[in-house]
């Protein structure tokens, strides 16, 4: 269940300070999934809710010298054992898109809800991501209807020049079909 200030129940909640305001809450209409991992093809540890909250070590890994400084979030990010969490509410703009455009409407951060997988565009996501992300999916297409099966697309959709995730091997008809029972 989402609640009105847009937190989701089944999720751990880290809140991000990189976030703002959405110009408008009622344009929720499109979800973008992603992947991240860090130090990049690795899983598991203390990284990745270190770098949406701003609190990323440098010195860590040399990797995150280069990007402790960005200032990205995700709404949600789906952990490998399938647990999620929310760095950020569905009624705020997350920054994680960039550069983007969705159908020909640009700055997709304006009107979409972002979800990171831990993976990489190279290793298979496990089963528990699949469930935990189509749950999560439903609950949020119940709560912003505008979200059709059409409106869920990668970050490699959006940001073609830039982007490659979820990658080739996330299962776009596994997901897909889940959405439709």
């Amino acid at each position: 269940m989402i609640d009105s200030q847009g937190w989701y129940s089944d999720a751990r909640h880290v809140p991000s300070p990189f976030y703002d305001p959405r110009s408008d809450e009622s344009d929720i209409s499109l979800l973008v999934v992603h992947n991240i991992s860090l130090p990049p093809g690795q899983f598991g540890g203390p990284y990745i809710e270190q770098f949406f909250t701003g609190k990323l070590d440098p010195n860590e890994h040399p990797f995150f010298n280069v990007i402790h400084n960005m200032g990205v979030s995700a709404h949600c990010l789906i952990r490998r054992d399938g647990e999620i969490v929310q760095f950020v509410p569905f009624i705020a703009r997350a920054w994680h898109a960039g550069a983007s455009s969705f159908a020909g409407r640009e700055k997709c951060n304006d009107y979409s809800i972002g979800i990171e997988l831990e993976g990489s565009d190279f290793v298979a996501y496990t089963d528990e991501q699949y469930i935990s992300l189509t749950k999560l999916t439903q609950h949020i297409q119940h709560q912003y209807p505008q979200i059709t099966v059409p409106r869920i697309t990668g970050h490699q959709y959006i940001a073609p020049l830039r982007k490659t995730d979820p990658g080739l091997v996330f299962d776009w008809v596994r997901f897909r079909s889940g959405l439709c029972r």
